[in-house]
């Protein structure tokens, strides 16, 4: 693991001459422009890397990360990267990943004060609010912990299943598929929380756009 700046620089050296010895026209051709199929919407932790943990290449993965993978409906910067990636680069998939151990999940659920951080963790706070009957009724803290990580993310699918634009592509066609994933810390693995959406058809009436309202 790099301690320094410098072995960060020799790092980005030796990925380029390992990279150019398996495939000599690598970066030619990623220069020449991207095409993902993925939009990935993860979790800050800089153990979750998308590309690495899905043995993707760069070009593969559109991302866009936070603290606990939200989807606020007020955030400029994610909004902004969702309607690139559907409206620009066309993505069929879009995946809410989240992580086991969350920190910024396992700090919504307490009641100490982190300053500024607070406001982003009342989102999540919400969450619980939304499924505290269950949550509460789970005995085992680390149990309940897990319960909330996977909530969050189901939550954040839906929340993404709201949006006007998203919406919007789905009368026209059946992608983007929206999904949600869980990343264990633990094992490496990941895990579907079959939650996958491809309509508005399971949102409350209320958030389902009328097609002649929505606006591009």
């Amino acid at each position: 693991m790099p301690n320094s700046i410098k072995e960060l620089q020799e790092g980005n050296i030796n990925w380029v001459r390992n990279t150019l010895r398996m495939k000599p026209d690598f970066f030619e051709r990623l220069s020449e422009g991207q095409h993902p199929k993925f939009l990935w919407i993860g979790c800050a932790d800089s153990r979750v890397p998308a590309t690495e943990i899905t043995n993707a290449l760069p070009g593969s993965i559109f991302v866009q990360r936070n603290i606990a993978n939200m989807v606020v409906h007020t955030d400029s910067n994610l909004l902004s990267v969702v309607n690139y990636a559907v409206k620009v680069l066309k993505v069929k998939h879009i995946i809410v990943c989240g992580h086991y151990g969350c920190g910024g999940v396992k700090a919504a659920m307490s009641n100490e004060k982190l300053g500024f951080l607070d406001n982003w963790l009342m989102h999540i706070k919400d969450v619980y609010r939304t499924h505290e009957e269950e949550l509460n009724n789970i005995k085992d803290d680390q149990k309940r912990f897990d319960r909330f990580v996977e909530l969050n993310i189901i939550e954040q699918v839906g929340n993404l299943a709201k949006v006007s634009f998203v919406q919007e592509e789905w009368e026209t066609g059946e992608f983007p598929y929206i999904h949600g994933w869980v990343y264990s810390l633990k094992d490496g693995l990941i895990h579907d929380l079959n939650v996958s959406m491809n309509s508005n058809d399971g949102l409350e009436k209320i958030f389902r756009f009328n097609p002649s309202n929505i606006t591009a």
